[in-house]
């Protein structure tokens, strides 16, 4: 056979059908329906369905936090990367995982009356099990995107795939989870929160399994290749792109979860409750909401539960309309850096979406439409670049599989998943810390202009400055279209055992 013919033969194999995209996007929106949840309302289930106190909670959650990020994700990695199986290195770990995943995912939010101390031990137990099988899920699923295909035009297809699941699972938990507690707790919470992970835990296994039965690991390392845990951390620190995307990651996720957190009070304390009431009824959605629940209603149903009060009802659906318009942006991904290449559309698209995130500083009280109009724009910008992050890591493993001839593809994403957790903890303690600088006063109805003041800045410039920073790290990240095509080339050539 011809080199052309092989190299031919080789990259029409690295070709990815809908059936393998689609089953490997369903185990991000499995562990998304937990991991969204846990993100956003574990605290309020520990606090106010739980009943543990508050300080309690905060350092359950911190503590195992750390675990997942430094002892769990890391030591998960190692295992993987030195896993042989007929399947493959990450699949196993994916169907080995996914029962256990729903089980423990239902038991953290289960709520056994086992007295102060019991309830504590309960809660620390099954959370830090769950982390733990979260990293032995999560590390080699995310892995699994580096070793399906070679090809890098078909991983950012791939991410495209992955991440409209993941915004699809990140639009019911913050839009949908309330309603569906009160709806299938009938408003219980207890029982709502019960059965409603019960749900997620059963459509979860099933979507795992789904990922395992549709997917194959096409990217294997040369037999004769063996690497000790101290070889694989010096390529890492020698390994510069792996570096910037470390810190461009600890960066992205402190302004994810610093402005997440730093919304709801913006819309308590800063937006106008009769302009935020008027925008629902202008546009129609109180109408919906009514005209929906006598559907439902009419035949025989339970009506759906949105939240009555106007700060609320309205932070649901601000968070909504930027979720659509991220996947909006993420269908514009793939296109945009198979032209002009990941980086280079990563950086400028995170850098207009931040200049409608500093806007927000901006607008008076009662602007409400300029509000919800500067979010979907921020959103659909941001879209952009949400594929685009992980398909540079998985170039990353590409990059040091080229400079050093030898592939370690799970430490490569187990160092920017500890980078993740790690901005994701840094930037929700930024939120208690901003808001305790400028004097806020838990359950009080007003708070000082000064705090208010506090909070317009951290929605804006200070969730901004992260993002900025990211932009500028980007010059320092030298993989850029034509050295894409250079290391896909050259390793292609290279598996092929053809001369590169």
């Amino acid at each position: 056979m011809s080199s052309t013919s092989s190299t031919s033969s080789t990259r029409s194999s690295e070709i990815l059908s809908v059936r393998e995209k689609v089953g490997y996007s369903l185990g991000d929106l499995a562990a998304n329906l937990i991991f969204q949840t846990l993100v956003t309302f574990l605290a309020f289930f520990y606090t106010d369905v739980y009943r543990l106190p508050a300080a309690t909670a905060a350092k359950i959650i911190f503590v195992v936090g750390l675990l997942g990020a430094f002892v769990f994700t890391p030591t998960i990695a190692l295992l993987a990367d030195r896993t042989r199986t007929r399947w493959g290195k990450f699949r196993p770990w994916i169907l080995w995982t996914a029962v256990p995943f729903g089980i423990l995912a239902l038991l953290a939010f289960s709520t056994p009356d086992l007295g102060e101390r019991g309830k504590v031990f309960y809660a620390a137990t099954t959370y830090t099990l769950l982390v733990l099988v979260y990293a032995a899920n999560n590390l080699p699923y995310s892995a699994l995107s580096g070793v399906l295909t070679g090809s890098m035009a078909q991983r950012n297809s791939l991410s495209s795939y992955r991440f409209v699941a993941v915004m699809v699972a990140q639009f019911i938990i913050q839009g949908l989870l309330l309603p569906l507690v009160l709806i299938l707790g009938d408003g219980d919470k207890v029982r709502g929160f019960h059965n409603t992970m019960m749900l997620f835990a059963i459509v979860g296994t099933v979507f795992f399994l789904i990922t395992f039965f549709t997917t194959r690991e096409r990217v294997v390392p040369a037999p004769e290749q063996k690497s000790s845990i101290r070889q694989d951390l010096a390529d890492l620190a020698g390994n510069r792109p792996w570096l910037v995307m470390l810190a461009l990651t600890i960066l992205v996720f402190t302004t994810l979860a610093l402005k997440g957190g730093m919304y709801v009070y913006y819309f308590q304390y800063y937006l106008s409750e009769p302009a935020l009431a008027a925008f629902l009824e202008r546009i129609g959605f109180n109408g919906f909401i009514a005209g929906l629940n006598a559907a439902l209603t009419g035949m025989g149903l339970t009506e759906f539960r949105w939240p009555d009060d106007a700060p609320t009802s309205a932070f649901g659906l601000f968070n909504a309309g930027g979720i659509i318009f991220m996947i909006v942006g993420i269908g514009f991904s793939k296109r945009l850096a198979d032209r002009f290449g990941k980086r280079d559309v990563f950086g400028a698209a995170l850098f207009v979406s931040t200049l409608f995130m500093l806007a927000f500083y901006l607008f008076p009280p009662d602007a409400i439409g300029i509000v919800f109009l500067s979010q979907i724009l921020h959103g659909f910008f941001y879209g952009i670049t949400i594929p685009l992050l992980w398909a540079m890591v998985a170039d990353v493993a590409d990059y040091s599989e080229w400079k050093n001839n030898r592939r370690a593809t799970a430490i490569i994403f187990s160092a920017i998943l500890c980078g993740l957790k790690v901005g994701l903890s840094v930037g929700g303690a930024l939120v208690a810390g901003i808001l305790a600088h400028y004097g806020y006063v838990a359950g009080q109805a007003m708070q000082t202009p000064d705090t208010v003041a506090g909070i317009r800045l951290a929605i804006s410039l200070y969730c901004s400055l992260p993002f900025l920073l990211c932009v500028a790290l980007l010059f320092f990240y030298r993989i850029d279209k034509g050295q894409e095509s250079r290391i896909e080339r050259e390793l292609a050539a290279r598996r092929a055992g053809q001369p590169a």
